[in-house]
């Protein structure tokens, strides 16, 4: 019995030490395993470009976009898109624009940047340059001939320039009440203004601005919505609708004034 007592101790002895040695191999495999993922960062944002450009949030990039002075008493903005090329980053990351051009001397007052932020885990997003039509130093500025000015990233230590395309982009600037390029002809299946409005006047034009809150608005025939804010499309049932409200207030201003609306042309405004 002695003996196969001491055997029992052995064997047990023997099954002990393997589950140890078991469990200290598991435990060094548990440490080797965090000890790599803590090597290895989630976020990798050591290389990281920005691309900038004016056009749709779902990528259409424009050659130029336009500014009107004339559509703001004080600050109106231009927006822009700006998205990384790399991973997102687990902190806020901020970038800057610098403005240069030709017209950059004649109007760098009324020009506004910010401190542009990508947020946390965030790609990019829409952002505003902003212009200030009080702070021109002369008026009359790009009312005979269009400025141009253009915006592009400051590199530095988180951000370097985009891609080809989507390094910078330019404002047309203008300053005067422009007659709309659709206003008496527009390729199918766009409708030109006229079909509803009638004839051009600047002082139609800018009494439509005032009551309706569009400017250079296209109608389509295909439209799926009433309005489309990103494209500026308006359907041409709801095109109808905006002929009505401007047949309103034309209405409302003539009863209210002595003069019925006129044009520069002295003719009568009509809708």
């Amino acid at each position: 019995m002695k003996t196969t007592s001491e055997a029992m101790n052995r064997r047990n002895n023997t099954v002990i030490q393997k589950a140890g040695a078991l469990t200290l191999l598991v435990a060094s495999a548990l440490l080797l395993t965090t000890c790599t993922k803590e090597e290895v960062s989630t976020y990798d944002t050591s290389q990281c470009s920005l691309n900038i450009w004016v056009g749709t949030s779902s990528g259409a990039v424009y050659e130029t976009t336009t500014y009107n002075y004339s559509y703001a008493y004080e600050e109106g903005s231009v927006t822009f898109y700006a998205q990384i090329s790399g991973m997102p980053s687990p902190h806020d990351r901020i970038f800057h624009l610098e403005a240069y051009g030709e017209s950059l001397p004649l109007m760098a007052s009324t020009i506004r940047t910010e401190d542009y932020v990508i947020p946390a885990g965030s790609i990019g997003g829409a952002y505003e340059v902003h212009l200030n039509t009080q702070l021109l130093a002369d008026p009359n500025l790009f009312t005979d001939a269009d400025g141009r000015i253009s915006f592009r990233v400051v590199p530095d230590d988180v951000f370097s320039i985009g891609t080809e395309g989507h390094q910078s982009f330019t404002v047309i600037l203008k300053n005067y009440l422009a007659k709309p390029d659709n206003w008496d002809t527009a390729n199918y299946p766009q409708r030109p203004l006229s079909a509803l409005f009638g004839a051009y006047s600047r002082v139609k034009y800018q009494f439509m601005i005032e009551h309706l809150k569009l400017i250079d608005f296209k109608i389509s025939y295909f439209a799926q919505t009433s309005y489309d804010e990103e494209t500026n499309i308006v359907s041409s049932a709801y095109a109808i609708h905006l002929q009505q409200v401007m047949q309103r207030a034309l209405n409302d201003y003539n009863e209210t004034h002595e003069t019925p609306l006129t044009d520069e042309f002295g003719i009568p405004v009509t809708f």
